[in-house]
């Protein structure tokens, strides 16, 4: 432990898991940590050495609270945060109290995406056209009036309010209709009431994380990003480094670095954090943020990869302090996430098989028992994520996304949200089957028995034998669910959680198993649309059903 510090005080917003390792790392050199958050129950709450419970909207009560602190005679040395998107606060209190940082204004350009872009047109940084609404120029108009908008570029376009974080209302457009039906949601997540369309920018993601002390920018690190699930940007994980080659690197973090000062952060201390796009025409800045980022990044991916801590960095920066990183390690690490579809968790299984994989790291659930889940339509509404660090590439993501299929979550049977889920049998655009099978596969869904059940079968409270037909044409091909499950894979998770053996039968009956049952089309059904908890979902609903005395028509 590294004691660099004799108690100067470290004013922190933010007491969630994403500020943790800044609260640790702050003591652990010898600060005393004052710590701001406006969930009284805030995860890391307990880390820090005082807790206020403060809104981090509320600008001027934290700055009253750091005056307060110096009218004490209490060294108060530097105001900071990461993985929020608070920066303005952090800014603004720094100037009111004659702290390290960067300018208030910088702070707001890195904070509304439309001041963002007008900044970087200004200083010709590339990044996509865009125009902004609000809920006077929308109208409020709902999605079933006819409605138009006039952009001053083409469709495909990309709407999101301009001051939320998280991919929080963000998604593609493809025509008038779909921006008229979704900007309402893009503008209940913005807390100025305004949302901004932009271009669609085409081509892989990247994000990138850099400290900032006056006109220096020391890089720390850029990561290839793994987006899903059109039309929204579901992040299901990041790889750092990335495996970009040296040009395409370089032309990315020249993009990357003009950004960061055309917005005016290179004016103070502080970070940046950038998410760019390698697009046909060139490298383009989504947007860069006068913070660390969230999403594991900056507090694990690159410490594991590089054995170098960020966090460090973006603490002198905050107290107006060099920082030179030194690297040790040239590892990989490998972040994957973890969904599922709609409904509520009855169990949650496999925790320890994943934590016993092989170069795991780290697995941080969102979810418990009891827990409401839906398909995420933004970055915060997965229900884990594992991390992984390995000196082989190769190695770090195997074991990320092993561990990922390990953990398995078990819904609540007969539930409204899961039955239409696994009802929307068409497989829609969003949200998406777990396995796509073509025209082929489908016709011999088609056309896979649906056997009666017996009169004699009982599930309770013996559980007699209960088989499932066969269906050769899709388990035994190479297609993957939302975390890369073959079907043989979500059978063994499927026998794993209901604890059934479930053999596969094929007989001269169709299926048919004395004393017990056959699950036929219906279960395959569940299968491929919902993956591994669709079908267990289907048995459990079944067993659920005929033990209060319904038929197999009831389910």
């Amino acid at each position: 432990m590294v004691r660099e510090f004799g108690g100067e005080r470290l004013l922190i917003l933010g007491a969630g898991v994403m500020q943790g390792p800044a609260i640790s790392l702050a003591r652990d050199m010898g600060l005393y940590t004052v710590v701001v958050d406006g969930d009284p129950n805030a995860s890391e709450a307990a880390k820090a050495d005082h807790f206020e419970c403060i809104d981090l909207k509320d600008k001027e009560g934290i700055a009253a609270l750091g005056l307060s602190l110096k009218s004490a005679g209490t060294a108060l040395c530097g105001v900071m945060t990461a993985g929020t998107d608070f920066s303005a606060t952090v800014a603004w209190v720094a100037e009111q109290l004659g702290l390290p940082g960067i300018p208030y204004e910088a702070a707001l350009n890195a904070s509304d995406k439309a001041r963002m872009r007008r900044c970087f047109a200004a200083a010709g940084v590339p990044s996509p056209q865009f125009t902004t609404f609000t809920v006077e120029t929308s109208g409020g108009v709902p999605p079933e009036l006819p409605w138009s908008a006039e952009l001053p570029f083409d469709y495909p376009a990309v709407v999101k309010p301009v001051d939320n974080m998280g991919g929080r209302g963000c998604r593609r457009v493809n025509s008038p209709a779909e921006l008229a039906a979704a900007l309402p949601e893009a503008l209940r997540f913005s807390r100025s009431g305004r949302a901004i369309v932009e271009e669609f920018m085409d081509g892989p993601e990247y994000s990138v994380d850099a400290i900032v002390h006056k006109d220096e920018i020391t890089l720390c690190g850029l990561a290839d990003r793994h987006i899903f699930f059109p039309p929204y940007f579901i992040e299901m994980g990041h790889t750092m480094p990335s495996a970009l080659d040296g040009a395409g690197t370089k032309a990315l973090l020249e993009a990357f670095f003009a950004g960061v000062r055309a917005l005016g952060i290179t004016t103070g201390y502080g970070a940046a954090k950038g998410d760019l796009k390698l697009t046909s025409r060139g490298p383009m800045i989504g947007e860069i943020a006068a913070r660390l980022s969230g999403g594991y990044m900056s507090g694990w991916t690159y410490p594991y990869a590089s054995g170098v801590e960020v966090t460090r960095g973006a603490i002198l920066a905050a107290l107006g302090r060099p920082w030179s990183p030194g690297s040790d390690r040239n590892w990989t690490s490998a972040e994957r996430a973890f969904i599922s579809i709609p409904g509520k968790v009855r169990a949650i299984y496999g925790r320890d098989e994943a934590r016993t994989v092989e170069h795991v790291k780290d697995i941080f659930l969102r979810i418990a028992e009891g827990s409401p889940v839906k398909f995420p339509e933004n970055n915060v509404g997965k229900c884990g994520n594992i991390i992984s660090a390995a000196p082989s590439r190769n190695d770090a993501v195997t074991a990320a996304e092993t561990a990922a299929r390990k953990i398995l979550v078990r819904l609540e049977p007969d539930q409204p949200e899961t039955n239409a889920f696994l009802e929307s049998a068409a497989s829609p655009a969003f949200p998406p089957g777990a396995y796509t099978i073509g025209p082929e596969l489908r016709e011999s869904l088609a056309l896979l028995p649906e056997p009666p059940l017996p009169d004699k079968f009982r599930p309770f409270p013996e559980i007699p034998h209960l088989a499932i037909c066969p269906f050769p044409g899709f388990t035994e091909t190479s297609l993957r669910d939302y975390t890369g499950r073959t079907p043989a894979e979500s059978l063994t998770a499927i026998r794993i959680i209901t604890g059934l053996p479930l053999p596969i039968i094929e007989d001269e009956n169709n299926g048919f198993a004395p004393g017990g049952a056959v699950l036929g089309r219906c279960f395959w059904e569940a299968l491929i649309r919902g993956g591994y908890q669709g079908a267990v979902y289907f048995i459990d609903t079944l067993l659920k059903k005929l033990s209060e005395g319904g038929g197999q028509n009831s389910v």
